[in-house]
Order: C-alpha cells, then structure tokens, then sequence
C-alpha cells in the first residue's frame, strides 16, 4: 500500500514538472484540466465546469495551485477531468462515468443548453473550447440534446505536444431519470509544425491584420503628420505676430502703453504659473497619470517581446508588477509638483497619489465580486488573493511611492518660472461661448479618440469576445499617436484660453485631454448594446464597471499628457518674450 501511495505521489511529480516543460516521453500521462463554464454571449461570466452535472474519469486526482496572482483573477478554476490520457497512445472510445440525472440535474442541463454554455479545457497549457449541447429545432416541440462524448485529436512533435482539437458527439436527448454515459477517445499524430508556433492557430491574422486595420494605422499617422504641421504653422504664425506686437508695447513709454490697445496671453504673465485650484488632487493626478503611462508603454514592450497570449494570466501579472515596480514615478512627479505648488501636506498628496487608481480599482472589483459570489462564479475573487494584493499596496506601492516623492520634493520641488507670480489674482475677463473651459474640455478629447478609434474596437472585442490580442506593436503606435494628437491638441486649446486672457490653463490642459476617456466610455456603451450580445446583471455590472476602470485610467494618462506639453510649450513662450 505504501509502496502504492509514493508511486501515485511520484506520478504527481512528474506530471507537475512535465507540465510546465512541455516534455513527455511516449506513454508519459498528459493531464486534461477542466476549467470553465458560462454562456457564450457572456464570456466573463463563467462559473466552474463541475457546477453543472458532470463526473470524473476514474484516475487519481492531481491537484492544482494558482502559479500566478494574474490566473487567480481572471476567474481560472482548473479541476483534473480524471481522464486517462498518455503521450502518443491512442485511446479508442471509453466510457469513463455514469450518470443518472434527478430533476434537478435536467432542470441545469436544460437551462446550460438553452443558453449556449460552452466549456473550456487545457491540455499542456493548450486551451480548448466545447458547447454543452445544442437545440433540436426540427421537431416540436424543440428537443435538447447534450454531447456526451469527446473526441481529442492530439499532434505532437518529437516530446512536445504541438495540436489540440475537439470533437464533440454523442448526442442524447436529456430527461429526468434518464441514465447518461459519458465517453471519450484519444487520437495521436505526427504534425510538424515547430512547438514555438503551435499557438498560431488561436491567432486570427484576418482579422487584426485586415486592411481595415493597417488603413486606420495609415489614418491615424497622417492625421499626426496633418495636426502637428498644422499647429506648428498656427501657432509658428500668431506667435510671431504676439512677438512683434509685444516688442513694440515695450518701446512705448508708460502712458502710450497705458493707453494702448493690449490683449492676449501676454497680459496674463503674473498669473499663468499661478497654482491651480485644487493642488494636492491636481498633482496627485498628474502623479498617477505619468505612473499609468509608464506601466501602459512597458507592459506593451514587454508583450512584444514576451507573446504573453502563450501563458494564462501573464499579462495581468506583469502589468501588476510592473505597476508595484513604477511607483517611485508617481511619487516624483507628484511630490514634485505638489512642492512646486507650496504645498505643505505632502503626505496627504503621496497617500491620495499612490492609492488614487487602487483604490478605484478595489472598490469596482469588491462591488463585482459580491456580484461573482451570489452568483457563485468563479470570477469571484479568493480571499487570500485579496490579502495578496492588499499586501503589495501597503508593502510595496506604498514604500515606492514614498521614496519617490521624498526624492521629488528635493530634487525637483523648487519652482523656477520665468514669470513672477501675483500676489493678488488678475480678474478674468468675459469671453466668447467658444472659448469657455467646459467647452474647450469637451471638444479636446474628439480629435484623440478618433486617433484611436479603430484599435478600441479591436481591443474590446479580444477583451469581450474570443480574439486573441496579439498585435502590440500595433498598439505601441496607436499609444505614441494618441500622445502626439493629444499634446497637439491641448496645447492650441490651452493657447485660445490663454489669448482669452483665462490663466486656468493648468486644469483646462489636463481635462481636455482626459475627456478622451469620456468618448471612449460613451463609445464602450454603444459597443455594449450593438455589438455583443451580453446579457444579465452580472455581466453588464462586470462590463460597465470594469470599462469604467479602463476609462478612467486612459483618462490620467492622457490628460497628463496633454498637461505635461502643454506646460512645455507655456514655459517656452514666457520665457521666450521678455516681461518685467
């Protein structure tokens, strides 16, 4: 019995370790894990495969462990199907279970079958994806069938497993009482496709590499060209005007200039570089954004170059370290800011920067995960993952972002503006409809999110439905023109504003470029509605709240961008012309 016992725990070795290799020897046990079940217009929405009426191959169960803190959020639950299956031995059609189905087991079949389930499967780290059953629609009244059998063709490649498809049969109708068998079959082939593209097939070059898809590429690069030219001659042109006319003000005596007819963004000198309202949340903003853009550029490099599609949850991984790993940036360009500002409460400003985007994100995700666990999902978080990621705010985010803005506040934290700053605050002159700072807010976003518009798309339908993203280097140029178009754009929306003689450029730059996040969000909605076909509370609590998130982010990130350019471009100006 002993002797039995280790044989069974050295097996457990082996396949572990094989497992992560990927190197079998013939007749070596290759474990098929069940994951998942949930209806196919929902993908989110997925609960674990033995939920529904199913049973066990007869082998010893092997148990699992979360590798990664990414694969423990995004809901995977990977249960051994106890099937027998060996490296390069065919298996013919077994019946591996029995089961008689009670009211309650049809009533659950039924209501799956109904609503399209499919389930998902991996093998060697391979996923693979089956319905549950299918709608006879030929007799009246409609009769419910489920697949009772699998069939897997398996290729392999010298030790590796290289192919994996699915076959399901076995058609039986389902009624109470009713005795159903459960089968499968294993079938073994040479193929020789190499092992470092065996995950080709789950690509869809048709899709992401459509023309469609590298003309919106080509849009979005002229449009670029196009915005920056045009900027640069706008601006080149009017500035060069200002120049001139400001130069003659300044050969005037007192009373001529007294007299004279002054206007424009010169007359607002003693208060452009004045703090803006709001300064702990403004800089703490500023902080997370230029924390969001870092982790968005490196995390998209590191997918370039890494094909993070391979492996489950190893983007979410690496986006999380990455982001625990980048906070001293969030606590250097905001601590920095904060003290170039005069504030005082720089601790307050380093705690609201560093949990400003957690914190969001902790409280959509514990509104979903009580969702995910009245509806006994397994989208619902474990506990202990969320000790884990409570952990890494507290003990990792936290500390950085201290060091960050320790180290701000002394080297960068002293303001050196070109203009002296008012004691008093100069009144805002009434101005046009067309250059209000609501309005300018809303129209900056426009021209960004059509930049992007065509990769949304893209993206959410990966996110949302059943394509794998693989295509980063598309979206590192997608991510480096929405930077350029929103640079462009809240600095001639800033300079209308200053020409106004309004010196509330700083929160006008930052929120002009946010608002790309507002069409973005409006744009998630009618994607929602007209191109899935998602259903239920769950999903569309789990879809609008973690869009919410997505926007949200987006939005720090752009508007830092257009805040940093445009503060670029305003010290280049007063600096340029001579004020006293």
């Amino acid at each position: 019995m002993r002797v039995y016992v280790g044989l069974l725990l050295l097996c457990s070795f082996l396949v572990e370790a094989d497992e992560h290799d990927h190197i079998y020897e013939v007749d070596e046990e290759v474990v098929l894990w069940m994951n998942t079940v949930g209806p196919y217009s929902n993908r989110q929405e997925t609960y674990t495969y033995f939920s529904l009426p199913f049973c066990k191959g007869d082998k010893q169960s092997i148990g699992h462990y979360h590798e990664t803190i990414g694969e423990s959020l995004l809901g995977v639950e990977l249960e051994f199907s106890g099937l027998d299956i060996k490296f390069r031995t065919n298996t013919p059609k077994t019946i591996y279970c029995k089961r008689v189905l009670s009211e309650t087991d049809y009533k659950t079949l039924l209501y799956a079958i109904q609503n399209s389930y499919y389930y998902q499967m991996y093998l060697d780290d391979m996923p693979i994806w089956g319905m549950i059953g299918e709608v006879d629609s030929t007799v009246k009244p409609p009769a419910y069938k489920l697949y009772t059998h699998k069939r897997l063709d398996l290729g392999y490649n010298d030790k590796q497993v290289i192919d994996v498809n699915l076959t399901s049969d076995g058609r039986v109708e389902i009624k109470p009482g009713l005795e159903i068998e459960f089968s499968y079959e294993v079938i073994w082939s040479q193929s020789e496709v190499p092992f470092a593209d065996r995950f080709d097939k789950y690509l869809d070059p048709s899709f992401f590499q459509h023309r469609i898809h590298w003309f919106s590429i080509f849009n979005s690069f002229m449009m670029v060209v196009f915005l920056v030219g045009l900027v640069w001659m706008i601006l080149v042109r009017t500035l060069r005007k200002d120049y001139a006319r400001y130069q003659k003000d300044d050969s005037l005596d007192d009373l001529d200039a007294d007299l004279g007819d002054e206007y424009g963004w010169k007359q607002v000198h003693g208060d452009v570089f004045r703090p803006p309202t709001m300064p702990l949340l403004f800089s703490s903003c500023i902080g997370a954004g230029y924390h969001v853009f870092t982790v968005a550029v490196i995390t998209i490099l590191l997918a370039i170059v890494g094909e993070f599609y391979t492996e489950r949850g190893s983007l979410l991984s690496a986006a999380i370290f990455v982001y625990a790993a980048c906070s001293p940036i969030n606590g250097y360009a905001g601590g920095s800011m904060y003290a170039r500002f005069g504030g005082r409460h720089w601790i307050r400003q380093m705690l609201l920067g560093a949990f400003l985007l957690p914190s969001l994100v902790c409280g959509v995700a514990f509104l979903i995960n009580f969702i995910a666990i009245y509806y006994h999902a397994s989208r619902a978080i474990p506990f202990t993952i969320m000790l884990a990621v409570t952990a890494i705010c507290l003990f990792v985010i936290l500390p950085l972002t201290l060091v960050g803005t320790v180290l701000g506040r002394n080297m960068a934290g002293h303001a050196d503006y070109p203009c002296r700053v008012n004691a008093v605050p100069r009144p805002i002159p009434d101005k046009k409809w067309f250059v209000q700072p609501w309005l300018i807010t809303l129209m900056g976003g426009v021209l960004p999110f059509g930049s992007i518009f065509i990769e949304m798309y893209f993206i959410f339908t990966s996110f949302w439905a059943y394509k794998i993203y693989y295509v980063y280097g598309f979206m590192l140029l997608v991510t480096l023109i929405l930077a350029v178009v929103t640079v462009c754009v809240t600095i001639v929306c800033s300079y209308f504003l200053l020409n106004a003689e309004d010196y509330r450029w700083r929160w006008t730059s930052f929120t002009a470029g946010a608002s790309t996040a507002i069409y973005v969000y409006l744009y998630s909605i009618y994607y929602f509605f007209f191109k899935t076909k998602m259903f239920g509370m769950f999903q569309t609590v789990f879809y609008f709240g973690y869009m919410g998130i997505f926007s949200a982010a987006l939005g720090l990130m752009t508007g830092t961008i257009g805040y940093v350019g445009t503060a670029k471009f305003v010290r280049k100006i007063y600096n340029t012309v001579k004020i006293d």
